[in-house]
């Protein structure tokens, strides 16, 4: 039996006088509003089909087209969305990353998964001061179609508020605050409060993270999906560094652009500048999205020269904590 074809008009396609409500579609795919009409103006079809029978089985089929056609549009744009993704960037993890890389291994102790990293855990409860800052990581599969990653696992750390890192610089080494670990939710997101981070000579202020692909996987390097860093938009740096305690970045983010930064300077940041709001009184809030490709080995990690806790010999570029925070490569 041959397909029934549509009759061009100057409204559009139409079969039996009316219009195809879906033109780009066979007359057979139109749904079945459009079949049910179709059937009144032919009651041969009826004798073809079985009767009321009949009706049922082309209701079937209309339907099963209908809810094909969408879960192809939907495979369609999830490719259309993944396609769009730009895998975040790989970076160094620093001199300081306390994951087992470079001396210490924070990643092993009870404690370590928190939302809340402004303090010491264990052994200490010191409490880093700074403005409030509460940053939110959305981790996307571009392998898999652009969905969530729920169930991974993000670690996260930065420096305080006078550019020391805990575990290393000189005076809190035995402080492990500004670090945790937060598994993503059914959307990717983690989310992590904290403290302002400060800008130390040579590196524009940021956040680093790692990701793995669940909890049980983040005391195994090996197994890191990403390593990358967070970027602060300048206006927000420059309100928060007028503010008492972070004297001593104002002179140092006035020495650099996202351009010359090290680590963000191959292309500004672009794709990992955090959007920021909020307000000294009040704290601020940064979101980024994180696009992992899963089909390819991670780059970033290891830090440089192998930077260390003291002092080592790190090597290339970037800058040094201030305030007796121990020399080292990229941070």
């Amino acid at each position: 039996m041959s397909k029934p074809k549509p009759r061009r008009t100057p409204e559009g396609p139409a079969y039996q006088g009316r219009l195809l409500p879906h033109p780009e579609e066979e007359v057979v795919d139109q749904g079945l509003g459009f079949d049910l009409g179709t059937l009144h103006s032919r009651r041969r079809v009826l004798g073809l089909l079985g009767g009321a029978g009949g009706m049922a089985a082309l209701a079937a089929c209309g339907s099963g087209s209908t809810s094909a056609n969408r879960a192809s549009a939907s495979a369609s744009s999830s490719a259309s969305a993944a396609s769009s993704l730009t895998e975040i960037p790989d970076e160094t993890n620093g001199p300081y990353p306390a994951d087992g890389t470079n001396g210490v291994n924070v990643l092993d102790k009870d404690g370590i998964v928190r939302q809340d990293i402004r303090s010491s855990f264990g052994d200490s409860s010191t409490t880093a001061q700074g403005i409030p800052f509460t940053f939110e990581l959305t981790v996307l599969d571009i392998v898999g179609g652009g969905e969530p990653m729920a169930g991974a696992a993000v670690y996260a750390w930065q420096c305080d508020r006078d550019g020391k890192y805990s575990l290393y610089s000189e005076g809190v080494e035995s402080e492990n605050y500004l670090r945790g670990v937060q598994v993503a939710d059914s959307q990717g997101r983690v989310r992590f409060v904290s403290v302002f981070p400060a800008c130390y000579p040579g590196r524009w202020p940021h956040v680093h993270f790692e990701v793995y692909p669940d909890l049980d996987s983040v005391t195994d390097y090996d197994k890191r999906l990403s390593t990358s860093q967070l970027a602060v938009p300048k206006k927000v740096c420059d309100t928060v560094f007028a503010t008492a305690g972070y004297e001593s970045s104002v002179a140092n983010l006035a020495q650099l652009t996202l351009k010359t930064d090290n680590v963000f300077g191959d292309d500004g940041g672009v794709h990992q500048l955090a959007a920021t709001t909020g307000s000294p009184e009040v704290g601020y809030t940064a979101t980024l999205t994180v696009p992992i490709d899963t089909s390819t080995e991670p780059t970033g990690g290891d830090a440089p020269g192998g930077g260390g806790p003291e002092g080592g010999s790190g090597g290339g570029p970037g800058g040094q904590p201030p305030s007796g925070a121990p020399t080292g490569g990229q941070q």
